[in-house]
């Protein structure tokens, strides 16, 4: 099953715990998750299924010989670990995961269909400022016809 999307607020919790919305969660197999560093400074979530797709394909299209396939390796496979969803909806972040997304308090939550997002709120803001330029040339860019 997919998940859904949507922009979501949510508080992390002195332990590091965050609630994932109820409405992303419905769109789960089930109440494991795999997180790992994102590109952008925020943090990906995958259900193990799509996580063991992502990380086959990454290592197929990579060599250990090539110092660009080591870092993409390095950076998104090596941090990733298994969360599971407690029967409050929180999962517990590991603390170097937050450390990288720079994760304080306010935090947004994103629905990507196939992905969650997690940044931290300042850091989302400050992304979406930079990137305005950039967002309106891709929207130009596609060629989406009959809407």
């Amino acid at each position: 099953m997919d998940l859904v999307t949507g922009e979501f607020r949510n508080t992390l919790d002195d332990k590091g715990r965050i609630s994932l919305p109820a409405k992303l969660r419905s769109g789960l197999p089930g109440s494991l998750l795999v997180v790992t560093q994102g590109v952008d400074k925020c943090l990906w979530l995958f259900t193990p299924e799509r996580w063991t797709a992502l990380s086959e394909q990454l290592f197929a299209a990579t060599s250990l010989f090539h110092q660009q396939a080591r870092i993409i390796q390095r950076r998104i496979i090596a941090p990733a670990q298994e969360v599971e969803i407690d029967k409050a909806g929180r999962i517990a972040i590991p603390q170097s995961l937050r450390e990288y997304a720079g994760l304080s308090k306010e935090c947004v939550v994103l629905g990507i269909t196939k992905r969650l997002e997690i940044w931290d709120v300042d850091g989302y803001k400050t992304w979406i400022e930079a990137t305005e330029a950039e967002f309106e040339a891709a929207s130009e860019a596609l060629d989406i016809q009959n809407l």
